[in-house]
């Protein structure tokens, strides 16, 4: 398992308390796992699930309890990128502020690069 520099990709406070309040009520490790796929109106997709375990290849973040795993494709297009939990009039939701996005979709759950 690789262990990501802080500096790389970053999980909030903020988010770390959600993914451990989650996982808490499910039962389950306190993981998120971001992943990227294609799709979306932008080109890439995030996907968040919490994950049950860390696969060998995953980079890893840790702040407080919780964990924040990616795997190593995905690393090349999130790569310092910070993940935090927002909430607000719209909705509440994991939010990527991803560096490396050349544009995004309006609600954010999409990019290109």
């Amino acid at each position: 398992m690789a262990t990501i520099a802080h500096a790389e990709v970053t999980l909030t406070p903020s988010a770390a308390a959600r993914v451990a309040a989650i996982a808490a009520r499910q039962g389950k490790p306190a993981i998120l796992r971001l992943a990227v796929d294609g799709g979306g109106c932008s080109g890439f997709q995030y996907k968040f699930e919490l994950a049950e375990t860390i696969a060998d290849d995953d980079a890893v973040a840790e702040t407080d309890a919780a964990r924040l795993v990616v795997d190593s494709i995905s690393l090349d297009l999130v790569r310092g990128c910070a993940v935090d939990y927002v909430e607000s009039l719209g909705g509440a939701a994991f939010k990527v502020e991803n560096p490396n996005a050349a544009s995004g979709c309006g609600c954010g759950s999409s990019f290109s690069v």
